[in-house]
């Protein structure tokens, strides 16, 4: 970008000057941004304000996630909330620290300046928490400081004197522990009252002669119609920015008065890349020596004792590799029961509905393709919550950055950052989020690797497929240690998605995106007990999110499939007496004279007559028709047509696959723990040659399929935002569209035709 200070406000005009701020129009509310380092506490106090009273989207224009909340204040007054991303400075070296400044400036596309802002600081960390806090403070903006987790600063024997430290801050101070809602009240109470207080300044006075470099840079910014603490909080800040980055409204020359700045610093023989870090490293030694008094010396931690183990070279990995083994073992068994309730409520539906609906087109809408179509897919929302809750623990209990140490040695290896390794880990829940998180990731050529390979990571929407194959084709073998054949296979997935998505990286990071490697420098935050209330609030949040999905996406999908497999009608099924028509070759497909009588019989094998007309029915659709036509594609992997069209039918989205294969075989409720659809598959057989279609290896081959093609939408526009502005961002996310369904039939070609030679049949 160009060396220029921007300031959005409408089209074209600024925001009008009140006191010493841009004045926010009036919402009749108060806004609140919250604030803070990584691993403060920051979104457990958001949750302790605002509860369950959330909504979760991205900033526009932009795909940082945006997390907002509201309250009712003391006085009644509705308080909104709005969690920014974890942030160490303003400094907007990355994509979330650029956001945390622009709601601060009021310079977003359609957010004002925030009325009060609190600072989340650690208290077991004050030193490092309020180089932020100060940089909060000199932008004039009202300001309260949570002092979080004192509860944990006093029991490592830390004391902080509160009062003095408000003396020195200048704004107010609240000691909190957020996880138990202790000073929640008062913060908000304090937030109320905030505004009214006098506004915070510099707490410390620039040298002289860097006061008299910067004037002439100050004065700039202020023309553009920035309050004077804001220009010069902002002048101090672009001196150490490489290039400026483009917040508040074009000003010309901006870049030749930086490097007049830069110029007359250095010659006063200070360092203009370092003199704010250290101006205010020496003011917070200041403030942390008169507030700060270690009651007892310092030993080892418990944190300490227990990263001894937990990050050993040998026990480490070891460790990790068993943790997950729990994970998806539990994804597979433990959400069983859950399942099968949400199996049954979805059946009794479809009965209790089916029969107040007369028989015909009507009735198998609503219960074959609505009912049946999104039940296909809620029932798996157990699994998906068993994910997030996971996730959620190993991220609130400080395990999740000690997984990225660890792996941090083999990700080298493969050429990635050890930061490249929790967007990775996000994709198994959703690679929406997990491509996302790979912003903060600062160099340019990592974070697009591990965007192109965040998808190779098993998702939750391929879960569906493995269960219902699995649970088909793999006996529940117990293999000890609480595991069985099928929850061993279904970590194999995993893992092949794991370690394929390395070997990529590999690839990528020594053809299209060589560059050099950077240290990675990585906070170990101290083991804590997951709050019960913030995993409870994150896990609803995403299982909302998906049910929203299920009740639009897959709804809308749902129909459509079901009248591609309706419509156009058998003829024998229009006249109500079966009928000879043309053979499948020809177009739509002939019933038998072999057929003719099962059909017409009234006898027991009523129910395969009628399995055989559906059948016949869904052959002669347009959706059987579509699948005659992929059929040359896919029958070199081993599939028939019927699962080239679920294939097709995933591209939407994956989780499709599952009520695809329910509407084809005419299996009601369907879904991926469904016996009677599981029992179709492994009876399935080729109308042409009279073999299974469906066999172990193929079922394997299919699995093997969806680990590696990326069907899903969403994911693609993602990875166009995410990927770079314009063409660059399509070009990219067509390499990684491309590359993968590629992939993905290579490894099904070899999967089928090389267990074939190994004498596995197919």
């Amino acid at each position: 970008m160009s060396g220029t200070i921007e300031r959005e406000s409408g089209v074209g005009r600024a925001l009008p000057v009140v006191g010493d701020r841009p004045a926010a129009p009036d919402y009749g509310l108060l806004r609140v941004a919250l604030i803070g380092n990584p691993n403060t506490g920051k979104s457990t106090l958001f949750n302790a304000l605002t509860g369950m009273r959330q909504k979760v989207g991205n900033f526009a224009g932009v795909t940082v996630e945006r997390v907002e909340g509201y309250y009712r204040g003391p006085d009644g007054r509705r308080v909104t909330v709005l969690d920014l991303p974890g942030s160490y400075s303003l400094s907007a070296g990355s994509p979330d620290e650029e956001i945390a400044l622009e709601v601060l400036l009021g310079s977003g596309r359609n957010d004002p300046a925030p009325d009060v802002v609190v600072v989340v600081a650690d208290a077991q960390h004050l030193e490092r928490n309020l180089f932020l806090t100060s940089q909060v403070i000199e932008l004039g903006l009202p300001v309260v400081v949570a002092l979080n987790q004192i509860d944990a600063a006093a029991a490592a024997g830390i004391s902080i004197d509160v009062p003095e430290l408000i003396h020195e801050l200048g704004v107010t101070v609240i000691p909190t522990v957020a996880k138990r809602g202790d000073g929640v009240d008062l913060l908000r109470r304090a937030c109320a009252k905030a505004a009214a207080l006098p506004r915070p300044e510099r707490r410390f006075a620039l040298p002289p002669a860097a006061a008299t470099a910067l004037a002439p840079l100050e004065r700039r910014i202020e023309d553009a119609g920035f309050p004077p603490r804001v220009a010069a909080m902002e002048a101090l800040r672009l001196l150490a920015v490489p290039a400026p980055e483009s917040h508040v409204r074009v000003v010309p020359g901006l870049d030749a008065e930086l490097r007049r700045a830069r110029e007359a610093v250095a010659a006063a023989g200070l360092s203009p890349r370092s003199l704010e870090a250290e101006l205010r490293y020496e003011w917070i030694a200041g403030v942390v020596a008169r507030t700060v008094t270690h009651v007892r010396p310092a030993g080892r931690s418990t944190s300490d004792r227990i990263d001894a183990v937990v990050l050993h070279r040998v026990a480490g990995p070891i460790i990790f590799l068993v943790l997950m083994a729990v994970v998806f073992q539990s994804i597979f068994s433990w959400a069983q029961p859950l399942m099968d309730a949400i199996e049954g409520g979805v059946s009794w539906l479809g009965t209790t509905v089916g029969a107040l609906i007369p028989p015909g087109d009507l009735q198998s809408l609503v219960v074959d393709g609505v009912i049946a179509g999104v039940g296909s897919v809620l029932v798996f929302l157990p699994q998906i919550s068993i994910l997030f809750l996971f996730i959620g623990i190993l991220e609130d209990s400080g395990y999740m950055a000690r997984a990225a140490f660890l792996m941090d040695r083999l990700m080298r290896r493969v050429g990635l950052h050890g930061k490249s390794f929790i967007p990775m880990l996000s994709g198994y829940a959703c690679a929406v989020p997990g491509i996302m998180a790979a912003r903060t990731i600062e160099n340019p050529k990592d974070r697009l690797a591990t965007i192109m390979v965040v998808p190779l990571m098993s998702c939750s929407a391929r879960l569906p497929v493995y269960t219902l194959l699995i649970g088909a084709f793999v006996p529940p073998l117990a293999l000890g240690g609480g595991l069985d054949l099928q929850g061993v296979t279904m970590l194999a997935m995993y893992l092949l998605g794991t370690v394929s998505a390395l070997v990529v990286a590999a690839i990528f990071k020594s053809t299209l995106l060589r560059g050099p490697m950077r240290p990675m420098i990585l906070e170990l935050p101290p083991y804590r007990l997951p709050g019960v209330k913030t995993l409870a609030i994150s896990v609803t949040q995403r299982a909302q999110l998906f049910v929203r999905r299920a009740g639009t996406v897959i709804l809308a999908l749902s129909i459509v499939l079901w009248a591609l497999a309706t419509y156009p009608k058998l003829p024998a099924a229009r006249s109500g007496a079966p009928q000879a028509i043309p053979s499948a070759s020809e177009g739509p497909p002939v019933l038998s004279a072999s057929e003719r009588p099962a059909l017409a019989s009234t006898d027991t094998s009523d129910a395969r007559a009628e399995a055989l007309l559906q059948e016949r029915q869904l052959e002669h659709s347009a959706l059987g028709r579509i699948g005659h036509v992929i059929e040359p594609i896919v029958r070199p992997l081993g599939y028939d047509w019927k699962i080239g069209v679920s294939i097709a039918a995933s591209f939407a989205a994956r989780e499709v696959f599952v009520s695809t294969m329910g509407t084809i075989y005419g299996v009601g409720e369907a879904d991926q723990t469904s016996a009677a659809l599981r029992d179709r598959l492994r009876t399935e057989r080729d109308a042409r040659t009279g073999r299974l279609v469906y066999s172990p290896l193929v079922a394997v081959g299919l699995m093997v399929f969806y680990v590696y093609a990326l069907m899903c939408i969403s994911t693609v526009a993602v990875t166009v935002r995410e990927a770079g502005a314009g063409r660059r961002g399509w070009t990219w996310a067509g390499i990684q569209f491309g590359y993968m369904l590629v992939l993905a039939y290579g490894a099904a070609w070899l999967v089928y035709h090389g267990g074939r030679a190994l004498g596995f049949g197919g």
